[in-house]
């Protein structure tokens, strides 16, 4: 499926919602998009390995991580399940890890930033429920859609 966010821009503008650029690209896809599942958590990735070892079936995982830059809650072998699981994407309101190698996995990441430290392993957390980061809500079913020029969100698919 081909598109370019500033084409979605320009079509829908009226229909879509544009994440703040606070993001950095990771990953080997540049580009990625698909219907939103969620995932709600604080520098714990349980939730986040669970998510993302289920059939992806293209969609796109968005974490609200709190922002936290003192963990990473993704990493080369968390990215690794989700290309195996069919995942387009994941888009991290924190950090991942291991990025030498996961500029390898055939998955597109954004992320605030890397960090070396894991995160604790305590399962706590929330999955499917719409969540709030980069100035736009997020919520399961909607659609998001990531280049190298941004990250738009819809409540239908674009494309």
């Amino acid at each position: 499926m081909a598109f370019q966010t500033v084409d979605l821009c320009d079509q829908y503008r009226d229909a879509i919602r544009i994440v703040e650029p606070i993001f950095r690209s990771y990953g080997k896809h540049a580009a990625f998009c698909g219907a939103i599942q969620t995932v709600k958590c604080y520098e714990d990735n349980v939730l986040v390995k669970e998510t993302l070892s289920t059939p992806g079936n293209g969609r796109v995982l968005v974490v609200d991580g709190g922002g936290s830059l003192r963990c990473a809650l993704v990493g080369d072998m968390v990215a690794g399940l989700g290309a195996q699981h069919g995942w387009s994407g994941i888009v991290l309101y924190g950090c991942v890890r291991d990025i030498a190698a996961i500029a390898d996995v055939e998955i597109g990441i954004r992320a605030l930033n890397h960090f070396p430290l894991p995160s604790v392993k305590r399962g706590e957390g929330v999955v499917g429920i719409p969540v709030t980061f980069g100035g736009v809500t997020f919520a399961p079913g909607q659609y998001l859609y990531a280049d190298i020029d941004g990250i738009v969100v819809s409540d239908k698919a674009l494309t």
